[in-house]
């Protein structure tokens, strides 16, 4: 099956010629079903990258109603029928007489391919187009928000800098200004989440289970833990990481010596030093980032210069695009996209550097043979990006000329990282709620939320007058609208991470090996197999969340 890498993709009719092909091709012997799946393989990544660039262009600029347009005709015209092929293809694999002589190379893929077949459902396919399509507005809907002041219009990012000021007048200012906007979106985001909800369920009730969270966790391919390892993980951090955040938070009040800490108080200083300015604009920002990855090894240098010369990174806050960054793998380029909302501070070079961790990551799996190897569980994707984080601390000096500023923001990248994991178990309850009370109302949903928050969050923050504010504040969590449940993952990848960040410190080489050779491997192994090649332990449990947290 000769596939054009540049097959230009309009219509259904476009690739129904090379399914069709897959679908009556007559399978032999093992090497022709070797053979019909790495064609498959190719044809997916194709198409993966086509859906790619329509994503991304799409959130570069969520104004801009052709892009819109483009990508949802993919996910709702071309992207159902090729639902339905997949399975009939599935079902071809797993019945061929030759499945079974398969070598072990393809045992992952074969349980994915299983898994997939159990969940699949005829009548879901309408259902994760219309799915796919609401999803987008969450990007719509806060790609729009901005706030005026000084006589700026700023993006919600750009409008954060200021939270960061020593003024503490001015941070209240801003906080209340953009607690105000965030408000005005407050019933259209709840409505919005009540039609995700409501569809999600139906899903996973087609799908033979009760609710969504516990259909989501099969979807998801969580074969090496449960859904009740995960719950006693969230609370396992409440127990072990929520007191060593509630030290950090006692420190800031007695640093500030305020009497009452606000909520506009957790960004700022506790220096009573300016904020942060790593770099002065987007090119010195890449510049630096590039150096401080050459020091780490060069070719991670050299794969970043690439990108930024094939404009692959698009880093800059604007109005109307969509918040968050992630990194992009295109499967037929062998090559990633990254997208950011840069606004020239501390926390700008903790998310390039992060992105850039699961950029190495798609360079280092590119050789596989099978785009399905390529698309690794976010598990091993976040422990890539994460350590890199925290490898890439020890070069920050690039970034920072005077040892009093690298000081400043290694401590703000490690109070970074303690206190992301009781952020992420508190997302990761909330979620566990939203999809296991049925028929709840939006009151009830704040209710649960800030009951959820309060176990998770720091004592010592005063929030009168700003209650129904942090009553909503689940609504600035893009994952829970776009990628519900893909949220736990980087609180495992976070210990993981730790983990790494301890051996680079004792040996960097021997560790930057084991990295990318598990790295290499992409989703090729099973996740403990991966973490062990990373030279680390697969585990979450409460005593091993202790040792890395001391």
């Amino acid at each position: 099956m000769d596939i054009p890498k540049k097959l230009k993709i309009n219509t259904w009719e476009d690739l129904k010629l090379f399914f069709e092909d897959l679908l009556q091709r007559p399978i032999n012997n093992v090497d022709d079903l070797e053979k019909w799946i790495h064609d498959r393989s190719k044809l997916t990544a194709i198409i993966d990258e086509d859906l790619a660039w329509r994503y991304i262009k799409m959130t570069c600029d969520t104004e801009n109603k052709n892009l819109a347009e483009h990508y949802e005709y993919f996910v709702t015209k071309i992207q159902p029928e090729i639902s339905k092929f997949n399975d009939i293809l599935n079902r071809k694999l797993v019945n061929s007489k030759y499945f079974n002589d398969l070598s072990g190379k393809y045992s992952i893929l074969k349980r994915s391919v299983e898994r997939e077949l159990e969940l699949f459902r005829d009548e879901n396919v309408p259902l994760f187009a219309e799915l796919d399509k609401l999803e987008q507005e969450y990007a719509r809907i806060t790609g729009s928000m901005t706030i005026n002041y000084g006589g700026k219009e700023l993006t919600m990012q750009q409008a954060a800098n200021y939270l960061k000021e020593n003024d503490r007048k001015v941070r209240e200012e801003v906080y209340r200004l953009m607690a105000n906007r965030r408000l005005q979106a407050v019933d259209e985001l709840n409505n919005l989440m009540s039609k995700l909800i409501e569809l999600r369920n139906k899903a996973a009730e087609n799908a033979g289970f009760y609710n969504y969270r516990d259909y989501k966790h099969q979807e998801r391919e969580r074969f090496d833990y449960t859904v009740d390892d995960v719950l006693e993980f969230d609370e396992s951090i409440r127990q072990k990481v929520v007191p060593v955040l509630e030290k950090i938070v006692k420190h800031r009040k007695e640093a500030l010596a305020y009497d009452i800490l606000r909520p506009w108080d957790m960004a700022v200083d506790t220096s009573g030093k300016p904020p942060l300015k790593p770099f002065t604009d987007t090119k010195d920002f890449v510049e630096k980032t590039i150096k401080c990855f050459t020091e780490i090894r060069p070719q991670y240098g050299k794969y970043l210069r690439e990108m930024s010369e094939k404009g692959l990174l698009d880093l800059e806050s604007r109005k109307g695009k969509a918040p968050g960054g992630y990194n992009y793998p295109l499967m037929v380029s062998n090559v990633p996209f990254i997208f950011m909302n840069a606004t020239q501070n501390i926390r700008d070079v903790e998310t390039l550097v992060h992105e850039g961790g699961h950029a190495i990551h798609a360079y280092k799996a590119k050789d596989l043979d099978l785009t399905e190897y390529k698309q690794t569980p976010s598990e091993i994707a976040e422990l890539a990006s994460m350590s890199m984080e925290l490898i890439s601390m020890e070069h920050w000096h690039v970034f920072f000329d005077k040892e009093e500023d690298l000081k400043r923001a290694k401590i703000h990248q490690l109070e970074g990282v303690i206190s992301v994991l009781p952020w992420v178990a508190t997302i990761d309850k909330f979620q566990h709620w939203l999809y296991t009370h049925k028929n709840h109302s939006t009151v009830e949903r704040a209710i649960a939320w800030g009951q959820i928050y309060s176990e998770y969050s720091s004592k010592l923050v005063d929030y009168s007058s700003v209650e129904w504010y942090i009553l909503n504040l689940w609504q600035k969590q893009l994952h829970i609208f776009e990628v519900p449940f893909y949220y736990i993952e980087y609180a495992i990848s976070q210990l993981g991470a730790i983990a790494i960040w301890r051996n680079y410190k004792n040996n960097p080489q021997e560790t930057l090996d084991n990295y990318e050779r598990s790295l290499s491997l992409g989703y090729s192994k099973t996740l403990p197999e991966l973490y062990k090649a990373a030279g680390i332990k697969f585990d979450f449990s409460a005593s091993y969340i202790e040792e890395l947290i001391n």
